[in-house]
């Protein structure tokens, strides 16, 4: 037996025995005289004590005695706030503990670490101390320079981090006042001494557009450059498709295949064909074989994993495959032989998925089609289209009325579908924004999500009856306390709907979106609902999807820009092939749940990142406009102010202390006496007219202030001043 081996079995045995029923808590040395340890192996029991320790599976009591993880010691990420003090978010538990800033433990913002809960109560929140860092979560931070004459330091973007972080002279690359910068951390600090660092990164300077989406980027750390060993690799990948690879597949170039997307999608990965035969619906929803050229465990690979899924950043892509894969050989473009990974359905004319058969295929797509063409002819009836498409017209009408019937099914069954805008954001040539607005979706967006969202479907069922390891996206239901909190809000516009501690089902929520349809109120109750629902995931456990009221669910459809796509195409192809012998079986289960997990992180890695470069966009856009008059609709109300949401999609703040115009100069308190006067009251849904009183890209908010109407206030103010004169 190796001395590897043996060590880990010594490790195992010697955390089975601290938690032990019968085991009470010891001392270093006084585990050394319960285990007999020789004076000259103390060091090993030591070094493994510690590495128990690291992996938060014992803890070291404040009197140095070892002990499992007992009754209010849990492990969870350290969430700083600038006052001091912090927060600790443990997996499973809806409320965060509450850490004093005396009991913080030297942690530092996104550390994981051990707490001690005290039980005493803060707020909602249950106060506890942090017991031990487990290990540093932010290594590098990006921040704005701050040039001194001896020395320099970094304001973190990253607003919950408490304090500057220090760079000296030697440290700084050269960088000076207002230079955006990504510094690695030397030193964490303590109570006395500052964090410190060294910059290894100017990515510009604060003012230039190009500066602030990068930020985001490398601040969330988020890869952008492949590696020279990735770029090796992808060069020894053909450009094109050889009959060598097209051997063995069924060869489907005979049927009419066109591919739906925006006009400036690059990354084409999903084609479709649909005709009537035999009083059936053929539909095939054709996926780019990515798998065929990303070999497991390559460069390429590895890579992929790292990354997770493609980065959507308003004018730029940073993608999880290099542009040689994503826009070419793996790119379903139009006119070129590629490889696919097929579903082919069979559907009855009640809607309902017959039959399926998954297999590995050739495709050529005809057409390359856009949301705007197709739904000029399906929609508008654009004679122009027509004319210019008419060999594809037929089909495109037969995709509508399919469309519609799967559609008509999954609502029928309670699928919740939201219909909110979505932002617009146009970048200039200057680099500038030009326009933000609401994203208009049309009914073609609306058939390639049917079609993607029945192959999807089909494809888990198949996979879950056969009992084989998969990864499947599943949705849980709602926090009962949060739809109870949504009933009570949505009673304030008159509607209503039913909720049940036990079973929270969705269609009541499809009910209340029905009911609000047209309505001014749509798209703010509409996100009100969305915040109700918990995150979906990626899990190896098929435990279905509450939003679209389905069993079984997976990701399937975008293989060039989703990791766990091509990782169920894997299995997929390993199983077409026969290969899903005991060991393979074995090793999708060994990886599969860290797989899971780790795709789920990097999806919410990429949506932070998109939602803070959308937000920097509209504050950018927004600052052009200060001093200018908006009518919006109160989308939130909170002990800060009241949020307020624009038609074009841009929300600001309203704040407690603008809560009246400072053109006026109504103090806080005059205003709550005018407020009382005319008995103004604002409440979520309401509409007003605010003009946009600030911006700031550092914090990424925009100010507004009530604008009111006619002179009246005006008149207030004037009488008060003079009474006070008088």
């Amino acid at each position: 037996m190796s001395a590897e081996i043996l060590r880990k079995d010594r490790k195992e045995n010697i955390y089975n025995l601290i938690c032990d029923e019968t085991y009470k808590p010891l001392k270093f040395k006084e585990l050394c005289y319960l285990l007999q340890v020789p004076y000259e192996a103390r060091e090993e029991l030591h070094e493994i004590l510690e590495e128990l320790l690291d992996e938060g599976r014992i803890v070291r009591t404040n009197k140095g005695k070892y002990q499992k993880m007992g009754e209010g010691v849990y492990k969870g990420k350290f969430i700083s706030n600038k006052k001091g003090f912090g927060f600790v978010r443990v997996e499973g538990m809806t409320e965060d503990f509450f850490i004093p800033e005396r009991k913080t433990g030297g942690a530092y913002h996104d550390d994981t670490v051990l707490i001690q809960v005290s039980g005493t109560p803060y707020g909602k929140r249950t106060e506890a101390s942090v017991i031990k860092v487990l290990e540093r979560g932010l290594k590098r931070i990006v921040g704005i320079y701050e040039q001194n004459k001896s020395f320099g330091f970094v304001i973190p973007d990253n607003r919950r981090i408490d304090g500057d972080i220090f760079v000296s002279k030697k440290n700084s690359m050269g960088a000076v006042t207002g230079h955006k910068v990504v510094i690695e951390i030397l030193s964490y600090g303590d109570k006395t001494k500052s964090a410190e660092g060294r910059v290894i990164e100017i990515l510009g300077h604060i003012n230039d557009p190009e500066t602030d989406v990068l930020s985001v980027v490398r601040e969330l750390d988020i890869p952008v450059d492949f590696p020279d060993e990735v770029m090796s690799y992808v060069n020894g990948i053909p450009d094109t498709v050889s009959s060598k690879e097209m051997a063995g597949r069924a060869d489907l170039r005979h049927l009419t295949t066109v591919t739906i997307d925006g006009e400036d999608a690059k990354d084409l990965d999903d084609a479709i064909t649909l005709y009537e035969e035999d009083g059936m619906y053929k539909l095939g929803v054709h996926i780019a074989d990515v798998t065929n050229y990303v070999r497991e465990n390559s460069p390429l690979d590895k890579e992929a994993f790292k990354r997770g899924t493609s980065c959507y950043l308003v004018d730029r892509v940073i993608p999880m495959l290099p542009h040689k894969l994503s826009n070419g050989i793996c790119s379903l473009n139009e006119g070129q032989d590629r490889l696919a990974l097929s579903c082919l359905m069979e559907i009855d004319n009640r809607g309902r998925i017959v039959s399926h058969k998954i297999c590995e295929t050739v495709i050529n797509v005809d057409r390359r089609m856009t949301y705007t063409s197709v739904s000029a002819i399906v929609e508008d009836e654009n004679e122009e289209e027509i004319e210019k498409y008419k060999e594809l017209v037929p089909m495109f009408r037969l995709m509508l009325k399919v469309s519609d019937l799967l559609r008509e099914n999954r609502m029928e069954r309670g699928s919740i579908d939201f219909d909110f805008d979505e932002s617009k954001i146009m970048i200039g040539d200057d680099g500038m924004v030009s326009y933000v607005g609401a994203y208009e979706r049309r009914r073609s967006n609306g058939i390639i999500e049917d079609f993607m969202l029945a192959a999807n479907e089909t494809i888990a069922e198949d996979y879950f009856w056969q009992e084989l390891p998969f990864e499947y996206r599943v949705h849980e239901a709602p926090d009962a306390e949060k739809v109870k909190q949504l009933a009570v809000l949505i009673s304030k516009f008159g509607f209503y709907f039913k909720t049940s501690k036990e079973n929270i089902h969705p269609k009541e929520f499809q009910k209340l979106l029905h009911k609000i349809e047209g309505e001014d109120c749509e798209s703010l109750i509409s996100r009100m609902t969305l915040r109700t629902m918990r995150q979906a995931k990626y899990s190896t456990e098929c435990t279905g999807h509450f939003g679209l009221a389905c069993k079984y669910y997976c990701h399937f459809t975008s293989p060039i820009r989703r990791y766990p796509d091509l990782q169920i195409h894997r299995i997929i192809k390993d199983n077409i092939h026969g290969r899903l012998d005991e060991k393979r079986i074995s090793h999708y289960e060994a990886i599969l749940s860290k797989v899971a997990d780790d795709n789920s992180k990097k999806e919410r890695r990429a949506e932070e990142a998109e939602r803070e470069v959308e937000k920097l966009k509209k504050v950018e856009y927004m600052s052009a406009h200060k001093g200018e008059l908006f009518e919006g609709i109160i989308s939130g109300v909170t002990n800060r102010g009241i949020y307020v949401e624009l038609p074009n999609t841009i929300e600001g703040l309203v704040s407690v202390s603008n809560m009246y115009d400072d053109y006026y100069c109504f103090s806080q308190e005059e205003y709550a006496m005018i407020g009382q006067e005319t008995g103004k009251k604002y409440a979520i849904g309401d509409k007003i007219k605010v003009k946009v009183k600030g911006t700031d890209k550092i914090t990424r908010t925009i100010d507004f202030v009530i604008s009111y109407e006619g002179d009246e206030l005006v008149g207030e103010r004037k009488r008060k001043q003079n009474n006070r004169k008088q």
